[in-house]
C-alpha cells in the first residue's frame, strides 16, 4: 500500500475515537453571518457544541479557501497553498464539515467543492475566519453529545488537527450510539473504519461529516488520481455486511489535488491509505 514519510514518528494509537450520543438534523444557515457563526448557531439551537455537516449546494461570498500544496520547507509531508479569495458569489456544490473547537473557541475544518463567480470549477480547505453566507442554504447536520473535536498539536504530521476527545454531556436530545474518529496516516480508508466496527461488534453503521485527505485515490471504477496531496469529503458513507458476511465500508467521496484537479467516486477498499487525517462520525445503527 502507498505511504508517504511523516515528519513525525508515528503514534501508537492509529486511530483516536471518543464515544457518544448523537442526533441528525437539519438547519438553515443564515445570509450575512459568517459561516462559522451561522454553523454554531445551528448546533446550538439543538443543544450540540458540535458535530458534522453534509453540505449539498449553497452560496458563500465573502469567500476564501486554500489548495492543497507540496511542502516548499520539509517541515510537513505536504502543505496548503497561498489564500485564494474570488470575487462575487460562490456556489457550492457539496461539502462536509467538522465543527470542533480550537484554542478554547469554536472552529471548523471543512472541504468542499464549488463554482466561482466567473464559472471556474474549484475545491479545496475553506478558512472559517474570512467566508461569508450569501444566501440562506439547508445542511444536514448530525450533533454530538459527550465528545467534541479539539484542534490539538499532532507531532506524527506537524499540523495541529482536530481530534475527538470525551466532553461533559450537555443533556441535548440523542438518539443512537455514535463515535467520533481521527484516523491517522499510513492506514487504509475503508479498512481502518472495519477494523474499528468489528472490534466493538458493530455490524451496521452510517459515516456523517468525512473531512481529511488520502494519498492520491483509487475508485471503483477504474479512475486513479495520482497526485499524492488531496483534500477530501465523504459525500455519503456505510458500513455494513457485504456479499460474504464480512463488514465492507462503502465510500463515496469528492476531492482535489494540489494539481487542481477534480475527482468524485467510490473508493476501492484497502487501497486508498490516509495522508494527514480523516474525520468523521459513525452512527450506530445496529442496536449494538
Amino acid at each position: 500500500m502507498r505511504s508517504i514519510q511523516q515528519p513525525g514518528a508515528p503514534v501508537t494509537q492509529r486511530i483516536q475515537w471518543a464515544e457518544a450520543r448523537g442526533r441528525a438534523f437539519s438547519f438553515t444557515l443564515q445570509a450575512g453571518v459568517p459561516l462559522l457563526e451561522a454553523a454554531r448557531r445551528g448546533f446550538a439551537a439543538e443543544g450540540f457544541a458540535g458535530g458534522t455537516l453534509n453540505i449539498r449546494g449553497g452560496a458563500l461570498g465573502p469567500f476564501a479557501y486554500v489548495m492543497p500544496a507540496l511542502s516548499k520547507t520539509g517541515e510537513n509531508a505536504a502543505f496548503y497553498s497561498d489564500t485564494f479569495r474570488p470575487a462575487g458569489v460562490t456556489r457550492l456544490e457539496m461539502g462536509a464539515m467538522t465543527l470542533g473547537s480550537r484554542d478554547g473557541a469554536p472552529f471548523f475544518h471543512c472541504h468542499a467543492l464549488w463554482v466561482e463567480a466567473d464559472g471556474r470549477a474549484g475545491g479545496g480547505h475553506i478558512l472559517p475566519e474570512e467566508t461569508m453566507v450569501a444566501e440562506p442554504f439547508e445542511v444536514e447536520a448530525f450533533g454530538i453529545d459527550g465528545a467534541l473535536f479539539t484542534a490539538e498539536p499532532d507531532t506524527e504530521t506537524n499540523f495541529k488537527l482536530f481530534g475527538p476527545v470525551p466532553s461533559s454531556a450537555t443533556g441535548a436530545e440523542t438518539k443512537s450510539r455514535a463515535f467520533a474518529l481521527r484516523l491517522r496516516p499510513n492506514q487504509d480508508f475503508a479498512g481502518a473504519l472495519e477494523a474499528f466496527c468489528r472490534e466493538r461488534g458493530i455490524t451496521q453503521a452510517k459515516l456523517h461529516g468525512g473531512v481529511g485527505s488520502t494519498i492520491g485515490a483509487r475508485f471503483t471504477g477504474g479512475g486513479i488520481v495520482e497526485p499524492f496531496a488531496t483534500e477530501l469529503m465523504i459525500r455519503s458513507g456505510i458500513i455494513a455486511a457485504g456479499a460474504g458476511g464480512a463488514l465492507e465500508a462503502e465510500l463515496d467521496i469528492a476531492l482535489v489535488d494540489y494539481t487542481g484537479g477534480l475527482a468524485e467516486g467510490r473508493l476501492i477498499r484497502g487501497d486508498n491509505p490516509v495522508l494527514m487525517t480523516m474525520e468523521l462520525v459513525i452512527e450506530v445503527l445496529d442496536g449494538s
